[in-house]
C-alpha cells in the first residue's frame, strides 16, 4: 500500500470510531451522459450505522420519460415499458433526500452517481446544491485506486480480491450493486479487527496469561534495520508529514534526537 493509500484508511479509522450513518448508494441510467437528457432508471440504497446495515432501504424504478440507449439496457436489462407505470424523479425526491439527509454517501465513481442526480434535482425545479457540497462523500473507487494503484478497481474485480460473493450479479442492478458495494467497503476498510490477543473468548476457568512467562523467557534474535533501510523509513516518513501536515512517529524520531 502506497501512503495515500495509508491516509486514507487512518482516515477512515478516525471516523470509525465516532458514531457515523452511511449510505451506500448505487444508480442505473438510460445512458452515461445527464448532459445529453440521460436519466436515472433506478435508485439502489442501504443505510449503515456504525458499520452495520441496519435493514432500511430506499429502492425505486422510475420511469425516464425517453428512450433507454441500447448499450446501457444490455448492461441493466431494464426496459422502457417496464419502466412506463413507475414514478418520475420528482414524485420522490423528497423521500430520496429525506433518507440520505445527513449521512455520508458511500458511491463506487462518485462523480457519475451524483452528476445523475445533480442532474435530477435540478429537473424538480426545487432549489438545490450540489450533493458534493451538501454531503460527505466518500468515492470507493478513489480510495480502491490508492490502496490497489495500477490494478483493475471496478467491482467486479474488487470482489475477487476481496472474495466478495458476486454469483448473482449477471446483470447491474442498482440495489444489488448497492449491497456488494457494501460488503465491499467492509472488507477493504475493515482491517484486521482480532488479532487473538482478547482475552475476552478465554472461558472462565482458563487463565488466558498461562504461557505468557514462558514465551518471556526465550531469548528472541533482534534484527537490526542496516543504513539503507533506516534511511527509506525516514524518507517515507518525511512523505507522510508532507502529505497529511504531521507524522507522530516523526516527531518522536526528532524529540529523541
Amino acid at each position: 500500500m502506497n501512503w495515500l493509500g495509508w491516509r486514507f484508511l487512518r482516515e477512515i479509522d478516525k471516523r470509525q470510531n465516532d458514531e457515523m450513518r452511511q449510505i451506500i448508494l448505487d444508480t442505473e441510467t438510460t445512458g452515461l451522459e445527464p448532459e445529453k437528457g440521460h436519466r436515472i432508471i433506478e435508485i439502489g440504497a442501504l443505510e449503515m450505522a456504525d458499520r452495520q446495515l441496519t435493514g432500511r432501504q430506499f429502492h425505486c424504478y422510475l420511469n425516464p420519460e425517453r428512450e433507454i440507449d441500447e448499450g446501457a439496457m444490455e448492461v441493466h436489462g431494464i426496459t422502457l415499458d417496464f419502466l412506463k407505470d413507475k414514478p418520475r424523479f420528482i414524485d420522490i425526491s423528497d423521500d430520496f433526500l429525506s433518507f440520505i439527509e445527513g449521512a455520508e454517501l458511500v458511491i463506487h465513481n462518485a462523480p457519475f452517481d451524483i452528476g445523475f442526480l445533480d442532474y435530477e434535482l435540478s429537473m424538480t425545479g426545487k432549489s438545490h446544491v450540489s450533493l458534493f457540497e451538501s454531503s460527505q462523500v466518500l468515492d470507493t473507487l478513489e480510495l480502491a485506486k490508492d490502496i490497489h494503484p495500477g490494478q483493475r478497481n471496478n467491482l467486479d474485480a474488487l470482489c475477487k480480491r476481496y472474495e466478495v460473493d458476486n454469483s448473482s450479479r449477471t446483470l447491474h442492478g442498482a440495489l444489488l450493486d448497492a449491497e456488494i458495494l457494501a460488503d465491499v467497503y467492509l472488507a477493504m476498510t475493515g482491517g484486521q479487527v482480532d488479532l487473538g490477543l482478547s482475552l475476552e473468548h478465554a472461558s472462565e476457568n482458563e487463565d488466558p496469561f498461562v504461557g505468557f512467562g514462558e514465551a518471556a523467557e526465550r531469548t528472541l534474535k533482534v534484527i537490526r534495520a542496516n543504513e539503507e533501510e533506516l534511511a527509506q523509513h525516514r524518507e517515507r516518513l518525511a512523505a507522510i508529514k508532507e502529505a497529511s501536515g504531521d507524522c507522530l512517529w516523526l516527531s518522536q524520531e526528532e524529540e529523541t534526537v
